[in-house]
């Protein structure tokens, strides 16, 4: 252990306190997205914090400070997947739409001048749990990528700094995993 005495030791608690309150919520949405389950989301949300208190002498500012937590988040989502995929699934079928991991809904539209009719709601909210279904059913990978792309509405450039994948590469594995998406609520549909 190196013994080197911290310049403003009373500044490291209240920042690193701002940077927990200013961004916990979003770690545990993305979290929450990628895991699907909002214990461990939480669980992984702390991870995070323990790591960027940990190594924030690492980040050297070569991306947005931002970019590089949610790396760290990323990282310690899908780890945690392997994690809990070494779990045992006793009597779990996959294939049972009721039994697919749930993710949460995106925050609501803002108002509209016009209420929709009660019919148009309620089809709203059963296509949008069909398509937080799917996204839960894809891959970490992919699910990764449309969780920043689609959900936090992320730069394929902030994208590329948070997974190391070129845009390219970042923009093919999107459109597979919007092909299997639409594939798996044109299969549940029916």
């Amino acid at each position: 252990m190196i013994d080197r005495p911290w310049p403003r030791a009373n500044a490291i608690p209240a920042a690193f306190d701002e940077l927990f309150r200013a961004e916990y919520a979003r770690v545990v949405r993305i979290a929450y997205r990628v895991v699907g389950d909002q214990g461990a989301a939480e669980d992984v949300a702390q991870d995070v914090f323990i790591t960027v208190f940990k190594t924030i002498e690492t980040f050297r500012g070569e991306a947005k400070f931002s970019t590089w937590l949610l790396r760290i988040a990323a990282n310690h989502s899908k780890n945690r997947i392997k994690h809990l995929a070494r779990r045992p699934t006793e009597g779990v079928d996959p294939d049972d739409v009721s039994q697919v991991r749930s993710l949460p809904d995106r925050p609501a539209p803002p108002v509209q001048s016009q209420i929709d009719a009660p019919d148009k709601i309620l089809e709203g909210a059963q296509t949008n749990a069909l398509i937080q279904q799917a996204i839960a059913d894809l891959d970490e990978d992919q699910r990764l990528l449309v969780v920043l792309r689609d959900v936090e509405e992320l730069s394929y450039d902030e994208i590329g700094e948070i997974t190391g994948l070129p845009e390219g590469t970042i923009k093919s594995r999107l459109h597979r995993a919007r092909m299997a998406i639409k594939e798996w609520v044109d299969r549940h549909t029916r």
